[in-house]
């Protein structure tokens, strides 16, 4: 007859420290994590009430499951939600949230616990800077960019018409808590942002993730839990160790904006959500690569080896706009100009970036040209 077989299952997990001069928290990566916020969360801010803002998308798929976590570890919840997009990362936005706060008289050990992509993390975060002088702060990332990125390095902020990110705060997490298993709800379009992020970390510090990246596009596209696992520590690695020398953006911080500068000028000039952040972040990686071969500072091989991983996670290489010069005046509109010069930051070899102020015109314009339509 049939038999039982019991498969003995060895998750995969991880966990990165996060030491900085005057704060230390730890970021636990685990599938299934999410079952265990709760726990988790009492381990850092013991307290009786928590707020756990999200966004309504998040809020319907995982909201019931981290309130039950929540619940189970003594917490009554104050639930904040916000309308999901990053037209919404706005002050009004950061005042319903107050509101909501103040309206539940959650106290100055309340922990703030954001549950979704960048927006609500960055808008948590900012949120629990400032309630009350500062709160404890719970990062559980729903999103591969924000998982790899944006929950790491306690940037928060919100966006004002004049600009993106223009008011915000540094405030450090007290835990983040990412569970992999949540990026099976994502869209494969967001996913593919995300790993526009983890692209870059490789190209700018890591010669050896970029070729673990290449040689599992599949699996990682597949979700399969541990390549998940190893994919996220190892960038969280990378962008944790970063933070740690420069917290506050002086120095080798700016190198995590490799692509940056045209990815922004893509973004705006075809017009916020046409290009997603991460799909402009990869075309911009290919036009700064370009850019730094036409300037002589590194090699030709690392163009088409960054074209191929690209391409294998099903990013474009073209960006569908026609005119450079539209391109170059919204380069010149970035926050990163100084006295008129564009500093890019360019690699000179895999796993190495530099900063320039000083590349010609037409190294640039060669950069727009290797992806703008054909």
């Amino acid at each position: 007859g049939p038999t039982t077989r019991f498969v003995l299952a060895i998750r995969a997990m991880a966990r990165v420290d996060i030491e900085l001069p005057h704060h230390t928290y730890a970021i636990e990566i685990e599938p299934g994590l999410l079952a265990r916020l709760g726990e988790r969360v009492h381990g850092v801010a013991p307290h009786a009430r928590c707020a756990l803002v999200s966004d309504a998308n998040v809020r319907a798929l995982y909201g019931e499951a981290a309130e039950a976590s929540l619940l189970a570890a003594g917490y009554a919840t104050t639930r904040a939600d916000i309308e999901p997009g990053e037209a919404h990362k706005s002050l009004a936005t950061v005042e319903t949230l107050y509101q909501t706060l103040l309206g539940d008289s959650l106290e100055r050990g309340s922990p703030v616990i954001a549950l979704g992509g960048g927006v609500v993390g960055d808008l948590a975060g900012f949120v629990a800077a400032t309630y009350r002088r500062g709160v404890p702060f719970v990062q559980c990332p729903t999103t591969l960019l924000a998982m790899v990125d944006s929950s790491v390095g306690g940037k928060t902020g919100f966006n004002v018409p004049e600009g993106k990110n223009m008011i915000g705060a540094f405030h450090q997490p007290a835990l983040v808590v990412i569970d992999p298993e949540l990026l099976s709800s994502l869209p494969l379009r967001e996913l593919r942002c995300g790993l526009a992020e983890c692209i870059k970390h490789a190209v700018i510090r890591d010669p050896s993730l970029f070729d673990w990246i290449a040689g599992n596009a599949a699996r990682i596209l597949a979700l399969e839990p541990d390549a998940l696992v190893e994919l996220v520590r190892r960038n969280v690695e990378i962008k944790a160790a970063v933070v740690v020398e420069d917290e506050r953006e002086r120095g080798v911080r700016a190198h995590l904006n490799f692509g940056h500068t045209f990815a922004h000028a893509i973004e705006a000039t075809a017009g916020y959500g046409e290009i997603l952040h991460g799909e402009a972040v990869a075309l911009g990686m290919l036009a700064a690569t370009r850019t730094a071969i036409e300037a002589g500072l590194c090699d030709a091989s690392l163009l088409d080896d960054l074209t191929a991983v690209v391409e294998a996670f099903g990013l474009d290489t073209r960006c569908g706009l026609a005119d450079s010069a539209a391109l170059d005046a919204a380069m010149q509109q970035d926050k990163k100009v100084v006295g008129g010069r564009v500093r890019l930051v360019v690699p000179d070899r895999l796993g190495h970036v530099v900063i320039r102020n000083d590349i010609g015109t037409e190294c640039v314009r060669a950069g727009w040209d290797q992806i703008r339509a054909d």
